[in-house]
């Protein structure tokens, strides 16, 4: 929640006069889509004279805005589109600590824009899984198109929900020919697929949704049969994988997910890996098997968890199980970081 802040007022959310320029970007069916660019500190230290100058709030023209040159005309310029999750707006919850730990690694070039899809916040529409991935592509094809930024320095990021949308959008430009792939994806409690998170959600952690139908699967399986939309990461994520082996480009993905997370089982990250992997290697493992190979090759963090990695000639897979962090609060912390700093460092 916002808690009735206003979102056109994002020092109220704690951030610097007009370190955050709210505007709008046209979805590719004319609906504007509400967005927040957010200058990254030690940039903003630099510039903050003419920064502070200028009027504060929603800007009709962010193009004539110096947050904006400052964007589009520095080679150095990293831009990390941030997806949220399926509830508030890009006020809510974490979301803010989420952007600094964002652009902490590099506070001078690290940039973030995000934005709320159709439905949500001050975005007009009805979202759907079609229509929240319609407005994804919009805003990176803004960021591409008219603030300049190519591919090779622009990295994805979704939480939750933004997770899916994030394989919606990296599949759809990865099927383009050409190919547009990013400098890469971090993506933070996944799910594998919709049907897949009723049957293992719990409220708060504890009062099961829908899984005890699971034991009746004929009832089960009825109840799938309103499910609007599928939201299949599992699969999305191997046809990405698979259009970036098939045209010998690289990327570079990141998982991370904490096991204590109330909202979504760790169990979804790692049915993501394992659908990676049979991509990457072009076999079909069987779960078992990629459990004893992924024990095999495993780096054991103690309290912070474990990583595990899979290369191709291509890509790196990362998967990252932290002990803790919950659903929400790993985003702001140094382990989102280190994925962001990782992946800009290698592009």
């Amino acid at each position: 929640m916002t808690w009735f802040r206003d979102l056109n007022v994002p020092e109220s959310f704690g951030f610097l006069r007009n370190q955050v320029t709210p505007f709008s970007i046209k979805s590719s069916d004319g609906g504007p889509l509400y967005a927040w660019h957010i200058l990254p500190i030690e940039l903003y230290r630099q510039h903050e004279s003419a920064l502070t100058k200028e009027s504060s709030g929603f800007v009709p023209n962010f193009d004539s805005r110096t947050a904006f040159k400052l964007l589009r005309d520095d080679p150095q310029a990293r831009l990390v589109i941030h997806m949220h999750g399926a509830a508030g707006t890009v006020g809510s919850g974490y979301r803010v600590p989420n952007y600094r730990a964002l652009s902490a690694g590099d506070p001078t070039n690290i940039h973030v824009l995000t934005f709320d899809y159709r439905g949500f916040g001050l975005s007009q529409g009805a979202p759907s899984e079609k229509n929240l991935i319609m407005d994804a592509n919009s805003i990176v094809e803004w960021a591409m198109n008219t603030a300049g930024i190519p591919p090779s320095r622009i990295m994805i990021f979704g939480q939750s929900v933004g997770t899916a949308v994030s394989l919606g959008v990296s599949e759809h430009f990865a099927l383009q020919s050409p190919p547009v792939v990013f400098a890469g994806t971090v993506l933070v409690a996944s799910f594998s697929d919709v049907a897949s998170l009723v049957a293992t959600y719990r409220i708060a952690g504890t009062i099961p949704l829908l899984s005890p139908l699971a034991r009746f699967p004929k009832l089960f399986e009825y109840l799938g049969t309103f499910i609007r939309d599928s939201w299949s990461s599992k699969d999305r994520i191997a046809r990405y994988i698979q259009a970036n082996e098939d045209n010998n480009v690289k990327y570079r993905l990141t998982l991370i997910h904490a096991e204590d997370d109330w909202d979504i089982p760790f169990h979804h990250t790692e049915v993501l890996f394992w659908h990676a992997v049979k991509a990457m290697t072009r076999q079909d493992i069987s779960y078992d098997d990629f459990v004893h190979k992924k024990s095999q090759s495993l780096t054991d963090l103690g309290a912070a968890g474990s990583i595990t990695e899979w290369n191709t000639q291509n890509g790196i897979v990362r998967e990252e199980v932290l002990k803790t962090g919950l659903h929400d609060v790993v985003m702001g912390n140094p382990v989102v970081t280190m994925a962001v700093m990782r992946i800009l460092a290698a592009s």
